[in-house]
């Protein structure tokens, strides 16, 4: 019973790490790791202090997709983000729930 529970595990954390991988290659295709890192600030904020920002905000994934592919600006200071046409709404929104994810 123990191994097949570490078993399922180890498939589960294969597959988790595969499908974040995907969404990481995602972000270099459209361009986002451009300005954005995982852990660090670069000309926008870093991934992981936008998943700690809205950690708590279960509205925020649909919200966040938005300003994706349309720009914003006065959140994380007054550079503004650019509109982004070549991500569609299922890719935004792809990006932004695997950014949510990070820790």
């Amino acid at each position: 019973m123990i191994r097949a529970i570490a078993a399922l595990a180890a498939i589960s954390a294969v597959l988790f790490s595969t499908a974040a991988s995907a969404q990481q290659e995602l972000a270099k295709q459209k361009n986002c790791l451009a300005c954005h890192a995982i852990d660090k600030k670069l000309v926008g904020p870093a991934y992981k202090d936008v998943a700690k920002k809205y950690e708590n905000d279960k509205d925020a994934a649909p919200r966040l997709a938005k300003k994706v592919r349309e720009g914003g600006v006065g959140v994380w200071g007054q550079i503004p983000m650019p509109a982004n046409p070549q991500v569609n709404e299922a890719e935004s929104l792809q990006l932004v729930k695997w950014v949510l994810s990070l820790k």
